[in-house]
């Protein structure tokens, strides 16, 4: 039997049981840090996922998978981040609310500073929609403004949705020796399972539609979602391959989500929980709570400025901003 709640029962973004930094007091955070100092981070999206979805859908497939997380580690989640970058496609679909690349990147750059600042200096950014063209630069401005000792992680949780024995993906379809009917696109079969497999109280599958995608160059150059297919070049590196949301899918689906259910996306949401699980552990089992990445590694700023900023600017130190500000 699996350790993981599937399909789970409810969420926790109010319940003060210790699983969300936004809910804890300062002497609790405090207490919290002692014992483990990892933070997971979900950025997710508000966009249009079709009749039988919510909105929020991306940022809560995030937060659950986080929420288990944390029970099972001992780490922290932060109440997400629920406003994100999108592709061009998406461009003026009703419902999607699009924030700009670089604004996000710089937002996110300072969500990074203020956590490292509060002394939460191992996080984890987890993440299950398509910005993946966004986060890997907010880490980076994050290193090179601050240039400080610790450790920043960025997962497309789909990613991790794959057997580790056996290398192969949770996601595949039939055809590819899997168990879905139709590839993984969006808000389709494959997201809708994980969806009902979450947050299930939230989906209303009774009100499922199907739709076609639309490609607009020959196959075999473009992959999918999944990045299971066969083209070189990742869906997000390609302008001009694929017609409009607005346009070519109004539903807010590309796919089909009827045949969708919790048992088909067991194995994957497992196996995500099972590698978040491990990759919390192995960062503090690498580094415990307070101990940081020699700062001779990360940084050429002079030792003492680092250390002041690592007590923090009320045990005797500086806060991480004086770096920059």
């Amino acid at each position: 039997m699996s350790k993981w709640q599937i399909p789970a029962t409810g969420g926790n973004m109010e319940a003060a049981n210790g699983i969300y930094y936004q809910n804890m007091t300062n002497l609790e955070v405090a207490e919290r840090l002692k014992k483990n100092d990892v933070i997971l981070i979900p950025v997710g999206s508000t966009e249009n996922h079709g009749p039988n979805a919510p909105y929020g859908e991306d940022t809560y497939l995030d937060t659950r998978l986080c929420e288990q997380v944390a029970k099972a580690t001992g780490c922290t989640v932060a109440q997400p981040i629920w406003y994100g970058s999108h592709p061009y496609h998406h461009l003026g679909m009703p419902g999607t609310i699009m924030i700009p690349e670089e604004t996000l990147a710089d937002y996110l750059c300072y969500v990074f500073a203020g956590f490292w600042n509060t002394g939460f200096r191992k996080m984890i950014v987890v993440n299950g929609h398509g910005q993946d063209y966004v986060i890997p630069l907010a880490i980076h401005k994050f290193g090179k403004k601050f240039q400080v000792p610790g450790v920043v992680l960025y997962l497309h949780f789909w990613n991790a949705a794959k057997n580790p024995e056996t290398g192969l993906t949770d996601l595949a379809t039939k055809d590819q020796g899997g168990i879905y009917d139709t590839p993984f696109i969006h808000a389709d079969e494959v997201e809708q399972s994980f969806s009902l497999a979450l947050f299930p109280e939230l989906c209303k599958q009774e009100n499922a539609v199907a739709t076609k995608p639309s490609p607009m160059l020959p196959p075999g150059h473009i992959n999918n979602s999944a990045e299971n297919g066969v083209g070189p070049i990742k869906w997000y590196n390609a302008y001009g391959s694929v017609g409009m949301e607005c346009i070519c899918t109004p539903e807010g689906v590309i796919g089909d989500p009827r045949g969708a259910s919790a048992d088909k996306a067991r194995a994957g949401v497992e196996h995500i929980l099972d590698y978040l699980e491990k990759l919390v552990n192995d960062i503090l089992e690498k580094y415990p709570a307070g101990q940081l990445p020699p700062i001779e590694k990360v940084t050429q700023r002079r030792r003492e400025v680092i250390e002041d900023v690592i007590k923090g600017p009320t045990n005797g130190g500086s806060h991480i901003y004086t770096l920059t500000y």
